[in-house]
């Protein structure tokens, strides 16, 4: 790779962002595509977050990725959103058009794509038991309705939070049925055996936490489990359900759709087939 004067600044805002896999990924695509661009991470504090947007207008930076815990926040600091990206209510990549900042959402895409490459799972009339109701999960929320799922479940601690999230979506998509529930043992075990998918859209499990009180041997048996935390090696809840014989994935599958997507925003063409998917499991095999 040479840095050239003309060469384009892409990069992501998160807190912390020193795990991130999106620079071995993007840099690849990049390079196999034969751009003149470069992708970087960059460490923003919330308290930061206003200025650093101010900062890709003012240094001509061309696009971000947005994680955690800036999803949300950003979008008071952009120009313009996408309708996808309003009505999820969270924002994970911004594009600038001449200092337009614009924002959209390709999680949800990215994690249909994920759940069907790497589950063989499609939400259509299936049960889906959803852990968590932050902004990543309103992202799966409205990506699993639009697919026509039966019934979602939205368990949270905060309970408020969950019942929040389902008000919010449940005159949107009226075809599916929303619960609200707490992230508890017993109230976990009474929807349990009829749940198709068990998803955790929270940051759990990102520094090794375990998911405590997940009823295992109440779970559907023949149900999957998704989680959108991506780790190296796998996160604990991804680990115990394959001990309890289900089928299961971590979010690298979802990273690499949702990247595949934030690629073609900022460059107006398709990402080279292949190469971040490819780029990861290099980089995770070392």
């Amino acid at each position: 790779m040479t840095i050239r004067g003309t060469t384009q600044v892409l990069g992501i805002f998160g807190y912390p962002v020193e795990h991130s896999l999106s620079p071995v990924m993007q840099n690849a695509a990049l390079q196999a595509a034969g751009l003149d661009a470069v992708y970087v991470p960059f460490m923003v504090a919330p308290v930061k977050l206003e200025e650093a947007v101010e900062a890709i207008r003012a240094l001509g930076i061309r696009g971000v990725n947005v994680t955690i815990p800036h999803k949300e926040n950003i979008i008071s600091y952009l120009d313009e959103l996408d309708p996808k990206a309003r009505m999820i209510g969270a924002v994970n990549t911004v594009i600038n058009e001449n200092g337009r900042l614009i924002g959209y959402n390709t999680d949800e895409t990215g994690l249909i794509k994920s759940l069907a490459q790497d589950l063989a799972f499609h939400p259509n009339g299936r049960r889906i038991l959803m852990l968590g109701a932050g902004g990543a999960s309103r992202a799966a929320l409205v990506a699993l309705a639009e697919q026509g799922a039966q019934w979602i479940g939205i368990a949270n601690r905060t309970r408020q939070k969950a019942e929040d999230l389902a008000q919010a979506f449940q005159n949107l998509f009226p075809g599916t049925i929303f619960a609200v529930l707490g992230l508890d043992e017993v109230e976990l075990s009474e929807v349990c055996p009829s749940v198709d998918l068990l998803l955790n859209s929270t940051s759990l499990g990102m520094k090794g936490e375990i998911f405590e009180g997940i009823p295992w041997l109440q779970l559907n048996s023949s149900a999957v489990v998704y989680d959108i935390v991506y780790r190296r090696p796998d996160t604990p809840l991804v680990t115990s359900a394959r001990e309890y014989g289900h089928l299961a994935a971590g979010g690298l599958g979802m990273l690499i759709a949702q990247g595949e997507d934030a690629f073609r925003i900022w460059t107006g063409q398709e990402c080279p087939k292949g190469v971040m998917k490819q780029a990861i499991f290099s980089f995770c095999k070392d």
